[in-house]
């Protein structure tokens, strides 16, 4: 059963190196490419993990890991790599010469945090 956030060949065509695992390990009960699925699902439809559908693999399985990857990395070697790979195909350099911030998000970390905020919205 097919969802609009799956991943079409060729997506994992460019995706499968970046995340196969290299080396011995245990035979994997799912897919790499299933367990992709579930979270792009997850993160297209915003539902919770628990609420995963049924064909999709067990919600724990698929939070692991996510957060596995997560913290140690894997996410943004793969965002990196992508955006990278991106840049190249529109003949720019693969990593940006200059970032532009926006004020206000920046001011988040005045002093007072918190605090000061809700002193204003009174």
């Amino acid at each position: 059963m097919p969802y609009t956030s799956d991943l079409t060949d060729k997506e994992w065509e460019v995706l499968e190196p970046l995340v196969s695992y290299i080396g011995p390990c245990r035979p994997r009960k799912y897919t790499i490419r299933e367990v992709l699925n579930a979270i792009f699902y997850l993160e297209k439809t915003g539902c919770q993990w628990r609420m995963l559908p049924a064909h999709f693999p067990p919600w724990k399985s698929v939070y692991d890991l996510y957060y596995r990857w997560r913290r140690n990395g894997k996410w943004d070697l793969v965002h990196d790599t992508l955006r990278d790979q991106v840049r190249e195909k529109l003949g720019k350099q693969a990593i940006p010469s200059a970032a532009i911030m926006d004020s206000r998000s920046v001011k988040t970390a005045q002093k007072g945090g918190q605090k000061a905020m809700m002193q204003q919205k009174k």
